[in-house]
């Protein structure tokens, strides 16, 4: 067997991260995957370097989308709303993330019975707005060069959602076995 990437249909070679996993069937998923690798590393990268020119290079990526979530709709939420919108598992880097925003002054919360609730500061909405500046001047004014439509990224998102619950179902069949 060759570790050259097997050509599809049309010729082409098949671009995978792991060519143990790409054979039979696992061939278009491997290849899915690897874009997922390399997007998710990408997208991280972009978040940190886009807070760094908002003002605020620090932050981990995970740390920007507490953040985000935070100050989206501009309503409280509690950690197991964050968990729960960000598709994150464990609360602990959650919880990490909230109080180092806290600390920050990114974040104000107050705590109700058993809950706390978070909320952002006028600094941490002020960060946000200039996060949105940066990302509309080196993101979206790019984008239209790509030929990628708004109706192309909505359903690249509705696809990406959905392969997310695949994703989730079959690491509850896994932790099963």
């Amino acid at each position: 067997m060759t570790d050259t990437p097997k050509p599809d249909a049309s010729g082409k070679r098949r671009i995978v991260s792991s060519r143990h996993l790409a054979e039979g069937d696992g061939w278009e998923m491997s290849e899915l995957e690897y874009g997922l690798i390399i997007i998710h590393n990408a997208f991280n990268r972009w978040m940190t370097r886009c807070m760094g020119a908002a003002g605020m290079p620090e932050l981990s990526p995970l740390e920007v989308l507490v953040l985000h979530n935070t100050n989206h709709r501009d309503r409280e939420k509690r950690l197991s709303d964050i968990c729960f919108l960000l598709n994150v598992e464990d609360t602990h880097t959650v919880n990490y993330a909230l109080r180092k925003l806290l600390k920050m002054g990114l974040l104000d919360s107050e705590k109700r019975g058993k809950e706390v609730f978070y909320q952002t500061s006028a600094e941490g909405r002020a960060l946000c707005t200039r996060y949105k500046e940066v990302r509309e001047q080196c993101l979206l004014e790019v984008l239209p060069r790509t030929g990628i439509e708004g109706d192309e990224l909505r359903d690249m998102a509705a696809s990406l959602r959905a392969l997310s619950g695949l994703y989730d179902q079959a690491s509850r069949a896994a932790a099963s076995l």
